[in-house]
């Protein structure tokens, strides 16, 4: 990070140990609160790194971030991709393991394989909003690393099941310690990034939905295809073992490589820490004042703005249109094809999902958009629902199967960093509108795993036709979304006008909030 000539500004109002204190300090915030800008305006500040910041030309302003940007990149992301993939591949493993002989060794027959699907998100959605609302107050590396070493070993404890009580014990367990990581990679993330590049970040993170739905097919193909028996153990029960103990491995590594905030992170030099900081409140002219609200101010912040339900809404019908997921090698075995060759089959699917989704973030990230993707996205996979449904030709319902999580899987991760984006400050209540919209939108997948029951192969016209609706109705929210935000940033602007007549006057956001000159609401 290129250094400011020609002298250092003095560290008066930085945390002088970062190492001991987990977020900034009140005087910290103080000092930085200010409206900083790269067109100069500013609010008087004492704090010398923020004065120096503020004043700062355009090109050192480029240079700086784009060093910053990299380092954190480096140290964030390949970690949380990597993470989120285990994440998903643990809870969506017994898709897989369903090809093989777990549900005659368990006794399993009808809707059991829905209830075992379903029963991880009763226990997933009720530890959501208390585990993020624990991660503002401890240090997220440790937390989500702990999480994750939790997740794996009660994931290769799938394989000691014997019977299917077993497997419905070990399933809500996995849901409990499951629970932190999501919504708390998302905060993490909404803590270095700014609205405009969490989206493009969120991107990469949420590819490991896809990459881990690849991963599981062609994992799965190999296990079951090759472990069956072996050492007298069932090809399924391998597979639990084997990807829990990778989990497990990852897990370590990732209490010692993942950031905790900008103002404590050891990789950091000083300025560069001030410079992280200073940037996010430059980007919404806001402090991110973690010390002077409590949780529960933050929740009832949260709770009071009404955007936080249809937030909710959006997210729960999206994660509905996509409980195909774990159902997707059932459903493309009604192509007629072997159980290791429908495992394979499934493989160039989300490779092509993966694809599609980094460039669309790419594409709603480069030009502001969420709202107008999103409806697109959704209109895509409500065309692959309806084909999937509507012929027996396999090419077509083949053809089909990529479209349906081309669109709902891409338009979710739009989704997950617009809720962010749409709930800025302060932490406490982006912490908690993240972890409300995270909990009630999973409930989706308690009932829709019972969209897809094995008595409505080879079509799953029920599941296939209720989806197409629900995607066109994730679509249209969207756009009342974009017009609502719209009509918000209006309110935002006459505002500003009446505050600029009467300085006595703040700036307020119809939820209540404050909300400092120039912000306004992405869409």
């Amino acid at each position: 990070m290129t250094s400011f000539p020609p002298e250092k500004p003095s560290t008066t109002g930085l945390n002088p140990n970062p190492k001991t204190s987990m977020e900034p300090s009140k005087h910290e915030i103080d000092d930085l609160t200010s409206k900083p800008s790269h067109t100069g305006t500013t609010h008087p500040i004492d704090n010398p790194w923020a004065a120096q910041f503020s004043s700062a030309p355009p090109e050192w302003h480029r240079t700086s971030e784009k060093a910053l940007l990299r380092k954190v990149d480096l140290h964030l992301l390949p970690f949380l991709i990597l993470m989120y993939l285990l994440n998903f591949l643990d809870r969506s493993n017994l898709a897989q393991a369903r090809q093989g002989t777990l549900e005659a060794d368990l006794g399993m027959s009808g809707t059991d394989f829905n209830l075992a699907t379903s029963i991880f998100f009763v226990a997933y959605l009720l530890m959501q909003l208390p585990s993020n609302m624990l991660i503002t107050r401890l240090r997220p590396s440790l937390y989500l690393s702990t999480a994750m070493a939790l997740w794996g070993a009660v994931s290769a404890c799938n394989a000691a099941s014997q019977k299917f009580t077993h497997l419905l014990v070990v399933r809500i367990m996995l849901g409990i310690v499951e629970a932190p990581f999501f919504p708390g990679a998302v905060f993490l993330m909404s803590s270095w990034y700014s609205r405009a590049e969490l989206t493009k970040r969120m991107a990469y993170f949420y590819s490991g939905n896809a990459l881990a739905n690849m991963f599981g097919g062609v994992i799965g193909a190999g296990v079951l295809g090759n472990l069956e028996g072996a050492r007298g153990i069932s090809g399924w029960r391998w597979l639990f073992i084997i990807e829990g103990t990778i989990t497990i491995a990852v897990a370590i590594a990732a209490a010692f490589v993942l950031p905790d905030y900008p103002n404590t992170t050891r990789w950091l030099s000083e300025e560069e820490r001030a410079y992280a900081s200073w940037r996010l409140l430059a980007d919404i002219n806001e402090s991110d004042d973690q010390n002077t609200r409590s949780v529960w101010d933050g929740l009832k912040l949260a709770l009071k703005d009404y955007r936080l339900y249809l937030f909710v809404l959006l997210q729960h019908l999206s994660l509905l249109s996509q409980t195909f997921q774990y159902f997707f090698p059932s459903i493309v075995g009604t192509l007629g094809y072997g159980k290791i060759q429908t495992l394979w089959l499934t493989a160039p699917v989300w490779f092509a999902t993966f694809l599609i989704s980094v460039c669309v973030t790419w594409t709603s990230s480069k030009t502001g958009d969420r709202s107008l993707h999103i409806f697109f996205l959704m209109l895509l996979a409500a065309v692959g629902n309806a084909v999937a449904t509507g012929t027996t030709k396999v090419g077509a319902r083949f053809f089909a199967m990529f479209l349906m999580p081309m669109g709902a899987v891409s338009a979710y991760q739009i989704i997950i960093s617009w809720v962010a984006n749409s709930f800025p400050r302060p932490m406490v209540k982006r912490s908690a509108a993240v972890a409300i919209a995270n909990m009630f939108g999973n409930t989706a997948s308690i009932y829709g795993s019972y969209m897809y029951p094995a008595s409505a192969a080879p079509q799953y016209t029920p599941g296939g036709s209720a989806n197409s609706v629900i995607c066109l109705l994730v679509g249209l929210l969207a756009l009342f979304l974009r017009y609502l935000h719209k009509w918000e940033n209006k309110k935002l602007e006459k505002a500003e006008a009446e505050e600029a007549e009467n300085p006595e006057t703040a700036a307020v956001a119809a939820s209540g909030d404050k909300r400092a000159a120039g912000f306004r609401y992405i869409y």
